[in-house]
């Protein structure tokens, strides 16, 4: 029995718990005086960033999905999106068969979706102790009474491996992993059913990253937790996760069961990220590398937008956008050549670079 298939909740047939279709979100790029004369005068469109380009998207309730791309690819956007910080320009969002906008017009509903950050510390409020970090969102949204809060606070601070001495401290008291853990005692104590955690690890010593990870598997456990877990990180998406999308340039260019994508990716791309996972071995072995940068998202390319960097190519791949299509159950694809990528080349020229590590 693989890990995915002892790993998929039982409700993997239900209704998802979190509905996108189509999301998008567009920053517009402040012009001055003569370049808004000009683009009137000439009709041009004004400059944009396209962070997040017609994203869809199934969540079940359980799931641990892993969200996964380079810098820039709008990992992090649609993450605040679905938290609530920020407003798509276009497409729907629904949690629970709600649009998102009705369901967080009650308070209390919007505590059911909560986010951990990058930054454990810039995420904690300076001036408050624990006590009121993690207890103030359940005394004044009614959760508990005031006189419960010291007690309430230390239950999920012990959860979160703290004890009583850290009640009254400040943040800039603590190490960046005795932060995180702060940050993630304060999510929970609200009740929350999605957990958004946005490179919640990224920022934290390796030994402490360990230590946090089988915390979130611990209290997905306990607490019956739905996740978003975004992470560079393929080795800790890989462990953690059930399922992964892999994200390019605002799109959303593949999605497959965990074990199913790093045996058998089929997307150039993820190809390639897969190939500069490190590996224990003491084999000499072949690193691929993505040639060339990400292109703007102020100008991206036409078509497919990995097109410029991709050993697959062809004239098609630069006129015409592909689809997100189906192959299988749970696996979704964005190449308009997905057949013939597998397994990738190695070209010196173009495409992709080689090079040997002992």
């Amino acid at each position: 029995m693989t890990r995915v298939e002892t790993i998929i909740p039982a409700n993997k047939h239900a209704e998802p718990i979190l509905s996108i279709r189509n999301l998008s979100k567009v920053f517009p790029l402040q012009s001055g005086f003569w370049d808004g004369v000009i683009g009137r005068m000439t009709g041009l469109e004004p400059k944009a960033v396209h962070a997040v380009d017609n994203v869809s998207l199934d969540v079940r309730a359980g799931e641990t999905i892993g969200i996964v791309g380079e810098s820039g690819c709008g990992k992090s956007t649609l993450a605040r999106i679905l938290a609530g910080i920020s407003q798509a320009n276009g497409g729907q969002f629904l949690y629970r068969g709600r649009d998102i906008q009705d369901y967080l017009k009650n308070p209390r509903d919007a505590l059911k979706i909560q986010m951990i950050f990058q930054d454990p510390q810039s995420s904690l409020n300076p001036r408050l102790q624990v006590i009121d970090i993690v207890g103030e969102a359940p005394v004044v949204h009614g959760i508990i009474p005031r006189s419960q809060k010291k007690d309430y606070v230390l239950g999920y601070l012990e959860k979160v491996g703290l004890g009583a001495e850290f009640l009254y401290r400040y943040p800039h008291q603590f190490s960046g992993g005795q932060r995180q853990r702060i940050g993630i005692a304060r999510a929970l104590a609200v009740n929350p059913e999605l957990l958004i955690c946005d490179e919640s690890v990224a920022a934290l010593d390796v030994s402490v990253q360990a230590q946090i990870i089988n915390l979130f598997m611990k209290i997905k456990a306990e607490f019956g937790l739905t996740m978003l877990f975004i992470s560079h990180d393929l080795g800790v998406i890989r462990h953690l996760c059930d399922r992964v999308v892999v994200m390019y340039l605002g799109r959303v260019v593949e999605v497959a069961p965990t074990e199913r994508l790093f045996s058998d990716p089929r997307h150039p791309y993820t190809q390639m990220l897969l190939e500069g996972m490190p590996k224990i071995s003491l084999e000499r072995r072949k690193f691929l590398s993505i040639e060339g940068e990400i292109p703007s998202p102020i100008n991206p390319p036409q078509g497919c937008h990995f097109h410029p960097r991709c050993a697959f190519r062809t004239e098609h791949c630069s006129q015409k956008r592909p689809d997100l299509v189906s192959l299988e159950e749970g696996r979704h694809i964005a190449c308009l050549n997905w057949q013939g990528t597998s397994p990738p080349p190695i070209k010196s020229g173009g495409g992709y670079a080689q090079s040997e590590n002992a």
